[in-house]
């Protein structure tokens, strides 16, 4: 029997999300502060920014770019029903979520912009599930939907082209990983399992098995290739801003 989802029982499942994604990224904190430090410089300006955070999940990042930038709109993006059941109950307040497939004609119309542009689009641990054909596509869309002076601003697993230095990279993620106990979390195949058996969560993971699985995998793409990518996408400007073995954020800037 299902059972209503309150936004402290929400706030729980979030609390272990957090914990068991700590597994997958590198110096995770750091990283959304690197992101948020970022969007802070470059909507200074702006009264009341809009943002836009591509895979936001349960809402992670999105809620930690609301607190630090209360005056901007916030916007979480993702397919996933039990993800943004569980933002809507426990960050509704501070994001508003929207429900589209990034990539998927028309997605950009999901986010009920009211013709207004971003001045930011962020992404954390997401893009990576696009193929390369897509996400340039994405990347061009995010460009056109920017202001001048806008960015995107990544962070995820982006890798170095040479392999031997790849290699080390992961070798300096695996060892903060292990400093900071974070292998001791609870695993993602674990998350699902007990999600699963969860009866306040028991419509969401209905709708979520109704729409099949989602995108998987990873698109194997370099951090030089994104770079690539990005300039052909029509950005003025796009580089990493920090790293921590693979885990980087990588930022790309609109022409004034």
């Amino acid at each position: 029997m299902s059972r209503p989802l309150t936004a402290e029982r929400a706030g729980e499942w979030i609390r272990r999300w957090e914990l068991q994604q700590e597994r997958y990224a590198c110096d995770r904190e750091a990283r959304f502060t690197v992101i948020a430090d970022v969007v802070e410089a470059a909507t200074a300006a702006v009264p009341r920014p809009l943002i836009a955070d591509l895979g936001c999940g349960p809402g992670s990042l999105a809620a930690r770019l609301a607190e630090r930038l209360p005056h901007a709109e916030v916007v979480g993006v993702d397919t996933d029903p039990l993800l943004l059941a569980l933002g809507r109950a426990h960050h509704g307040t501070a994001v508003r979520f929207a429900d589209a497939t990034i990539g998927a004609p028309g997605w950009l119309a999901c986010l009920e912009l009211r013709g207004r542009p971003l001045d930011a689009v962020v992404s954390a641990t997401a893009l990576h599930y696009l193929p390369e054909p897509a996400l340039l596509s994405v990347y061009e869309q995010v460009r056109d939907r920017l202001r001048g002076g806008g960015v995107l601003v990544n962070g995820d697993h982006l890798f170095q082209e040479d392999p031997a230095v790849a290699a080390l990279a992961r070798v300096v993620g695996s060892r903060h990983a292990e400093r900071h106990g974070a292998d001791a979390h609870e695993d993602w195949t674990g998350w699902w399992a007990a999600a699963a058996s969860a009866p306040e969560l028991a419509g969401p993971l209905a709708e979520r098995a109704r729409r099949g699985p989602g995108a998987g995998g990873d698109n194997g793409l370099t951090l030089q290739r994104h770079v690539e990518l990005l300039h052909k996408a029509g950005f003025a400007a796009a580089g990493p801003v920090w790293q921590y073995g693979p885990s980087c954020v990588l930022v790309a800037v609109r022409e004034p």
